[in-house]
C-alpha cells in the first residue's frame, strides 16, 4: 500500500521560498505521476504542479514562475519550491499519486503552511 507523508515549515514569512518535501513509502516514483495540490480556507482544491516518473515536470499556469519540482529517486522524494510567497499561498498542501487507470488514488494527509510575517 502507498503512503504519501508531507513534511516542511508550517509558517512562512512573505517574499520567502516555501519548501515541502513529499516522502513516498512503498511505491516508486519512477513510475506513475507525483502532484502537489492544495487548498486555501473557503476555496476549492488547486492543483500546484507535478512530476512525472521520467522526471518530467508540469506547472499550474498562474503558478509557473514561482514553483519549481524535483525529485530525489534515492530517498523516494519529491519537492515542492515555491518563491515570493504572499498569504494568498496560505493552504493546506497535499502531495498525491496519480495514476492513469485510477486518477488521483493516494493522498497525503496534508501540511498546513501559513504565510505571515
Amino acid at each position: 500500500q502507498v503512503q504519501l507523508q508531507e513534511s516542511g515549515p508550517g509558517l512562512v514569512k512573505p517574499s520567502q521560498t516555501l519548501s515541502l518535501t513529499c516522502t513516498v513509502a512503498g511505491g516508486s516514483i519512477t513510475t506513475n505521476s507525483w502532484m502537489w495540490i492544495r487548498q486555501s480556507p473557503g476555496k476549492g482544491l488547486q492543483w500546484v504542479g507535478s512530476i512525472s516518473g521520467s522526471a518530467e515536470t508540469h506547472y499550474n499556469p498562474s503558478l509557473k514562475s514561482r514553483t519549481s519540482i524535483s525529485r530525489a529517486t534515492s530517498k523516494n522524494q519529491f519537492t515542492l519550491q515555491l518563491s515570493s510567497v504572499t498569504p494568498e499561498d496560505t493552504a493546506m498542501y497535499y502531495c498525491v499519486r496519480w495514476m492513469w487507470s485510477k486518477g488521483y488514488d493516494c493522498w497525503g494527509r496534508g501540511t498546513q503552511v501559513t504565510v505571515s510575517s
